[in-house]
């Protein structure tokens, strides 16, 4: 057998590339860039053809990764999709992935395709803000209960597990805190409890990417990602992904059909041709520049502290030097942080919109803008921007600071970046 056949013998950076080298969904030997689907609809041959596609859809006896399905619509399956699908369960080391419109609407997928009324869902209080609004309220509509529950007591956690209990949900590192929560302390307490149902273990790997930090080597049993974020990376397309057991495809493909949330095929094809094969370039430059900006900060008379996973200061470094490695093993702690301005929570947030104010009039490195994972580093004041749907008080109970700000480090030169930082941090200082 050729070394090319010999898939797993490949170091993961090439896998990001080439994914699987072959795909069952579309016959693409003569293009060196898979090509791009570009049709909502598709031709049948015959009407017994379209039924046996119907037939076929999410039918566990029909097994997608090994036979090419019969396309139908676009909303159903498609093959730029199904290869992005297929290259990011490779990254992930998961068994299967499902693409969708957003990332929201992944992490929609895998709590609702799991939960029905009565059930419950343990979930650790930090969490994105269109999150926590999910599943603070609507589930509740839904008849689900949800259970606040510091996933780092892993006490406190398993005195939270009974018998109505589905699923245990956290982000690591947490949105926009960075709080990191040890995955292989969590899947533990969930095992050390004797249920009859099984409890399902999901994880939000936005923060960290594939190539900092892989759960389901350490206990996770799904991954969602928003590809909008790191995996796209250049911020021009949005999407989600759910990485899963093949046990659970068939009912997320469900979910998406029935709820039309599935990626388009051009932004699928932007993240399979352009994100996922720079993923781990864009990091290693990324991570380089965060840990020189945390550093600076830390320094800074008008910053009371910071918190990135790559400092020894941050409360949980050595659950990241062991939980987010790169695929050669090495330390990535990501290209997030987190700091604080010195002050009373009204003056803190007071200096934090002026620094912002001043970056987003004056400063050419740095971009005053939501979203996170982009080649431009991107500035946020998460209590009154992403995490606004979260009242004050569980804002401040989730440990958001009013005066905490969120640096996503994207490719300019650091120099720059700690330029434009020093001159707002002190301007807004001084006044």
């Amino acid at each position: 057998m050729s070394r090319k056949n010999q898939k797993n013998g490949y170091h993961k950076e090439t896998r990001m590339i080439h994914g699987d080298f072959y795909s069952v969904h579309w016959d693409y030997k003569d293009h060196m860039t898979p090509p791009i689907s570009a049709s909502a609809a598709f031709r049948l041959e015959s009407v017994e053809r379209g039924a046996e596609g119907f037939i076929e859809f999410a039918n566990p006896k029909f097994d997608r990764h090994k036979k090419p399905p019969i396309l139908i619509y676009e909303r159903l399956d498609e093959p730029s999709r199904s290869m992005l699908e297929d290259n990011l369960a490779i990254v992930e080391e998961g068994e299967c992935a499902v693409a969708f419109a957003t990332g929201m609407a992944a992490i929609t997928a895998s709590v609702l395709s799991i939960l029905k009324k009565g059930d419950v869902i343990i979930a650790h209080p930090t969490l994105y803000g269109c999150t926590f609004s999910l599943f603070s309220n609507w589930l509740p509509k839904f008849g689900i209960e949800v259970r606040w529950v510091d996933l780092k007591d892993k006490k406190a956690l398993i005195k939270s597990l009974d018998e109505q209990v589905k699923i245990v949900y956290c982000e690591t590192p947490t949105n926009p805190t960075l709080e990191i929560i040890d995955i292989t302390k969590v899947r533990e307490a969930i095992n050390s409890v004797k249920l009859r149902q099984k409890v399902w273990f999901i994880v939000d790997n936005t923060f960290a990417t594939p190539f900092c930090q892989r759960p389901f080597k350490y206990g996770a049993d799904i991954v969602v990602h928003s590809l909008t974020k790191n995996i796209g990376g250049f911020g021009t397309d949005m999407g989600g992904v759910w990485i899963g057991p093949k046990s659970l495809e068939n009912d997320v493909l469900l979910f998406r059909k029935d709820f039309g949330s599935p990626l388009s095929a051009k932004s699928s094809w932007q993240i399979l041709v352009y994100g996922l094969p720079t993923l781990s370039l864009r990091a290693r430059k990324q991570m380089e520049s965060a840990l020189k900006i945390a550093k600076f900060l830390e320094k800074h008379p008008f910053v009371k502290k910071v918190i990135y996973p790559g400092l020894k200061s941050h409360p949980q470094y050595l659950i990241a030097k062991r939980q987010m490695v790169d695929p050669d093993g090495n330390f990535a702690p990501g290209i997030m942080l987190y700091f604080v301005i010195k002050g009373n929570p009204e003056e803190a947030q007071k200096i934090g919109r002026k620094v912002m104010n001043h970056i987003a009039k004056n400063a050419l490195s740095l971009t005053l803008a939501v979203s996170l994972g982009n080649v431009r580093t991107l500035i946020e004041h998460p209590s009154s921007m992403t995490h606004a749907p979260l009242p004050l008080d569980a804002q401040i109970k989730a440990g958001i600071d009013p005066g905490g700000i969120r640096i996503s480090v994207g490719l300019e030169n650091v120099d720059d970046i700690l330029s434009d930082l020093a001159q707002a941090l002190d301007i807004a200082g001084k006044k």
